[in-house]
């Protein structure tokens, strides 16, 4: 699996937890993995 496959993943992990602070943390991490995908 691809590293930016990884972090999206991870990112999205974060954005559905129930817990205050994981979704914007979440939506970052998820943005940085689609950055990452884009740039190569």
């Amino acid at each position: 699996m691809r590293t930016s496959n990884q972090v999206i993943l991870v990112g999205v992990l974060l954005f559905v937890l129930p817990i205050p602070g994981t979704f914007i943390g979440g939506g970052l991490v998820a943005a940085l993995g689609v950055a990452l995908r884009l740039l190569g």
